[in-house]
């Protein structure tokens, strides 16, 4: 099957102006960040938070889930890091762990509801609904870094990797599996669908719809990247011959749907009367 991508091998370098070097992975990241600034203070505004509150809490967010995100995928990879100790800075050739960034951003926005004295399940909706569109398009990066790609494919979509970004099992094969792709496609997909939950919930006061959404977000993308962990061929740690952010995702999935199912029903059940 003639594959449709033969001729579009990614770089990772846009431009470079001597030593310093303008990275696709670098614009991905920064585009997807203020598609989900923009988002976010719409939904801010909605709440009726300033947006001074809202881009201050943005800002340790993000400042928070980029440390988390990185101090995870290290403890991740711990010795390849050990033994390359300068790459741990080295945040544009890759290496930022999804999982990290969500745990790094709740514990943010719960310290900052907390001293700001804001509903904490109103804020994490709205940062729950703003992270599919930023992981829509920061995993572009992943493409251009030719990097977190799945299996051998001769299907038409299979993208091209060199042989040096090629793990030593796969050496002889050209084209793999774009679970880029495939996790930034259902992350819009996940958007729509919270978005939805929006117009529909967020006029109601009957519906617990913040943690509705929160909820609904952690177990779509939890149950998207365990569908992707299961073909996605990079090292990671492993655990009963699972891949370990298989089986966070998978855990993560689940919980959160029992705690969905357990919201629904309660907001079903009218209170007591008082006698």
């Amino acid at each position: 099957m003639i594959n449709i991508l033969h001729h579009f091998v990614p770089n990772p370098i846009i431009f470079s102006l001597g030593a310093i070097q303008v990275r696709w992975y670098g614009l991905c990241l920064m585009l997807g960040i203020a598609a989900s600034l923009w988002l976010g203070r719409t939904l801010a505004r909605l709440c009726k938070i300033s947006d001074e509150d809202y881009f201050d809490l943005a800002f340790w967010v993000i400042l928070n889930g980029l440390i988390g995100a990185r101090v995870y995928e290290i403890f991740l990879e711990l010795p390849y890091y050990l033994a390359n100790p300068l790459e741990i800075p080295a945040v544009w050739h890759g290496g930022l762990a999804i999982h990290g960034a969500i745990i790094g951003g709740a514990i943010t926005v719960w310290y900052w509801a907390k001293k700001h004295s804001i509903r904490f399940w109103q804020l994490a909706a709205i940062v729950t609904t703003t992270l599919p569109l930023g992981q829509a398009i920061g995993r572009w990066g992943n493409y251009f870094n030719q990097e977190l790609f799945g299996r051998p494919t001769d299907l038409p979509w299979g993208i091209p990797i060199e042989y040096r970004h090629r793990p030593v099992n796969f050496s002889t094969d050209a084209y793999f599996q774009p679970t880029f792709l495939y996790e930034s496609i259902g992350s819009l997909i996940i958007l729509g669908i919270l978005i939805v939950f929006w117009k529909k919930c967020f006029k109601n006061p009957n519906i617990p719809w913040p943690k509705i959404i929160t909820l609904t977000y952690i177990g779509l993308y939890s149950l998207l990247r365990f569908v992707t962990e299961l073909i996605r061929i990079d090292a990671t740690p492993t655990l009963f011959s699972l891949r370990w952010p298989a089986i966070l995702s998978l855990i993560l999935a689940i919980s959160s749907l029992i705690w969905l199912i357990i919201v629904v029903q309660r907001s079903k059940t009218p209170p007591l009367e008082k006698k």
